[in-house]
């Protein structure tokens, strides 16, 4: 079995559970989202692939920083939401796992939206982003200095409040030239459970 191997603090406890799996004799091997995953799970003796040698992923495990009821979610504030889009679109089953405190009644109350951008085209996206009613934020570290992606893009966070259509705004940001993706990941979560029991698969949502 091959399995998505997400990127945060919800999909961090995943992995090392499966590696405790894995010592005890289950046979799996991951695909991670991201360096910091990877480090992980090589520290918890995870075999791992890469896209080279599979197509396929059986599985793929990761958090969200925001869930609305449809299952609809905002993700990458770990920064690593091209690699965790590439990774769940490649699984056959994407299962999200959250705290109740991730839950919304629409995207965009509590998050901003994560936009990776290649360097170059920074200003301008973040000047059409404006244009568009967003709040726009580079993403820093703690010296001030930005941060860049696994890919070694930039992050803008856009606040735009809640959002009434995830659909035609990822859309839209996703014309932008230089735009890789964004953070909002739409009909993709077959399940999302939630820290305490609770299991918005389908046709429990709300």
């Amino acid at each position: 079995m091959v399995v998505g191997l997400g990127t945060g603090r919800a999909a961090s406890r995943f992995v090392r559970e499966l590696g405790a799996r894995v010592r005890s004799g289950l046979d799996v091997r991951g695909i991670p989202t991201s360096r910091t995953t990877e480090a992980l799970a090589r520290a918890e003796g995870i075999p791992l692939v890469s896209f080279a040698e599979v197509s396929t992923l059986d599985l793929a495990v990761d958090g969200a920083d925001e869930v609305d009821p449809h299952r609809r979610l905002i993700k990458g504030y770990g920064g690593a939401l091209v690699r965790e889009r590439v990774v769940a679109a490649a699984a056959r089953r994407f299962i999200v796992l959250v705290g109740p405190e991730k839950l919304s009644p629409r995207l965009g109350a509590r998050c901003v939206v994560p936009v990776e951008v290649i360097p170059f085209a920074a200003p301008p996206v973040r000047r059409a982003l404006v244009e568009f009613g967003a709040d726009i934020r580079l993403r820093r570290d703690g010296d001030g200095i930005p941060i860049r992606s696994d890919n070694g893009n930039v992050l803008l966070d856009a606040g735009f409040g809640p959002i009434e259509e995830p659909e035609a705004v990822h859309a839209w940001i996703r014309e932008l030239p230089g735009v890789l993706d964004t953070g909002l990941f739409l009909g993709m979560a077959e399940r999302v459970l939630v820290e305490g029991g609770r299991d918005l698969a389908p046709g429990t949502a709300g």
